[in-house]
Parts: structure tokens; C-alpha cells; sequence
């Protein structure tokens, strides 16, 4: 593995670990503040911290002539219509059933970037895809999870996935030209302006009722810092090196990340059918990776070494 490569999937599998965690911190959130402010406020947040600390260090890249208006398309699919749909997602099903529903990202990006980006798919990649998927089923769906139907909830969700998809497809022309941290400070930066109508019109009113809660606080702070900022960063790092399929293929590893987190934090019980499911998403994520075009020369050259 290249070492480039390597760093790359260090990098997504830390974006995969931070955005686990924010299934719990929106939990926490939502009992303050509404879906539109927790966004609104996790984006300035994040807008900040990211200006102060990489400003200083010129890792900010200004935006070419002509570019703004994928910046523009970029902050469209995400932040807004990704934490739209994300947000009330969450808020109105259970934490299992968001985390199915976001893991199923990759199978259609795989498809999708096949064939508006011509990246190569392999009947392996597809292959360590479904078994990942049906890991995924193993850890979400096994005997005791309280699985939250809300119709609602769920075209939500399906909403958010659309927006990731679209997203991907953008971010990998950005990330041609641009490095990570400028992209996602850009992207959040625009994000805000976008989300602004939505909270001064839908939730304005309740949050001035509400006021500031440290309990509430605390969390926001850890989704503006490393679920909107390092996780899109590394995520985005990762895209550039390994592409969109492969980057995307590791949200797979994020329900059942969240179930390990939970068996920690939250004592629940982590049992055969989630250990079974947990070792089959690893399983299907190596075999995604997998380059059968390389592995077929290798293999020649060990059996024929000689030739």
C-alpha cells in the first residue's frame, strides 16, 4: 500500500469515528434546541475554529475565478440539504435506524461516480459493498433494538443520502484544485447564509425562549469541531487520494462504530449477532478496496515467477 494511501485511510477512518459520535451529541442537542439551530450554530461554530486555526497557518487557499459557483453547488448538497434532511432524520427515528439508512451512501455513490466520473467498479468493489451492507443489517437490525418506523424520518433520511451523493460528485472537481481545509471552511462558511432564512423564520422565536444551555453547549462544540470540521477535512483528504467510491465506502463502519461506542458510553450490550455483523462490514471493507486488476498481476508473478 502506497504510503500516501495509507494516510488517506487513517484519515477516513477518523472522519467515520467523529461522525459516529455525533448520533450521540445531536441526541443530547435536540433535548435543548431544534434540528435548523443545532445546524445554524454547528456551522458558525465550525467557521470559526476553522478560520482561526488555519488562517495563521496560510492553509487557506483563495477561491479561483469561476470556481464560487461549485462552492456555491457544494454548500447546496452539504451542508444544507444534507443536515435537512440528516437532522430531522435523527430527531425523529432511532439512532439504529438513521445509521442503516446513512450506510447505504457507498452502494449508490459507487454506481453513481462509475458513471458521471468514470471511476472503476469491480465486481469485488460491488461485492465488498453488499457484504458490508448486510454487516450493517447483522449489527442494526439483531433481536432487543427498538426500531422507530416514522415515514417521516425515514424520506428524510433518504433526502440526506441523495444530497451526500450529489455532494460527492462535486467535492472530487474542488478537490482537484483545492486542499481539504480550504473546501470544508468554504463550504461551512456558505452554509451558514443558506441555513440563516431557515432558522430567523422556523426557529428563532423557540430558541429565544430556550437561551443558552452549557448542557446543550458542550455537545454543539463537539459537532462544530469534529463532525463538521476534522471529519469533513479528513474525508475530503481521503476523496483526493483513494477516490469517491472507495472514501464512501467506509461509512459502512459507522453504525457499527456507533454500536461499540454505545456498548462503552450508553452500557449496551454488544452480542454475538453485532460481533458477527461488526467482523463482516470490516470483511466487506477490505474487499471493496480490493484492485482485482492488480491482485490478478500478482498473483501471475508469484505462480510464474520466472516468466
Amino acid at each position: 500500500m502506497k504510503k500516501n494511501n495509507f494516510t488517506a485511510y487513517i484519515a477516513v477512518i477518523l472522519a467515520m469515528v467523529f461522525w459516529s459520535y455525533t448520533f450521540i451529541w445531536y441526541k443530547v442537542v435536540y433535548e435543548f434546541y431544534n434540528p435548523i439551530t443545532v445546524v445554524f450554530f454547528r456551522l458558525i461554530i465550525s467557521s470559526i475554529f476553522l478560520f482561526v486555526l488555519m488562517y495563521p497557518l496560510k492553509k487557506l487557499q483563495k477561491i479561483r475565478k469561476g470556481d464560487f459557483k461549485y462552492f456555491l453547488l457544494v454548500a447546496t448538497f452539504n451542508p444544507l440539504l444534507y443536515f435537512l434532511g440528516e437532522s430531522y432524520g435523527i430527531k425523529h427515528v432511532s439512532t439504529t435506524i438513521a445509521a442503516v439508512m446513512i450506510s447505504t451512501i457507498p452502494l449508490f455513490t459507487s454506481f453513481t461516480s462509475a458513471y458521471f466520473l468514470n471511476e472503476k467498479i469491480t465486481k469485488m468493489n460491488i461485492s465488498g459493498v453488499i457484504v458490508s451492507i448486510f454487516g450493517v443489517g447483522i449489527v442494526i437490525f439483531n433481536k432487543g433494538n427498538n426500531i422507530d418506523t416514522s415515514t417521516f424520518g425515514i424520506g428524510m433520511l433518504s433526502f440526506a443520502v441523495a444530497a451526500a451523493i450529489g455532494y460527492s460528485l462535486v467535492i472530487k472537481k474542488l478537490s482537484a484544485k483545492y486542499n481539504p481545509t480550504s473546501i470544508v471552511t468554504y463550504h461551512n462558511f456558505i452554509g451558514i447564509f443558506l441555513f440563516a432564512p431557515f432558522f430567523f423564520i422556523v426557529d428563532f422565536p423557540e430558541f429565544k425562549q430556550s437561551g443558552f444551555s452549557s448542557e446543550a453547549w458542550i455537545p454543539l462544540l463537539k459537532l462544530a469541531i469534529f463532525g463538521s470540521s476534522f471529519a469533513f477535512i479528513f474525508f475530503t483528504f481521503s476523496i483526493q487520494r483513494i477516490g469517491i467510491g472507495k472514501a464512501n465506502a467506509f461509512t459502512n463502519l459507522i453504525p457499527v462504530i456507533t454500536a461499540i461506542i454505545a456498548y462503552f458510553v450508553l452500557d449496551e450490550i454488544l452480542n454475538v449477532n453485532k460481533i458477527t455483523g461488526i467482523s463482516l462490514v470490516i470483511g466487506g471493507l477490505f474487499l471493496s478496496q480490493i484492485k482485482t486488476s492488480g491482485l490478478r498481476e500478482r498473483i501471475r508473478t508469484y505462480i510464474r515467477p520466472s516468466e
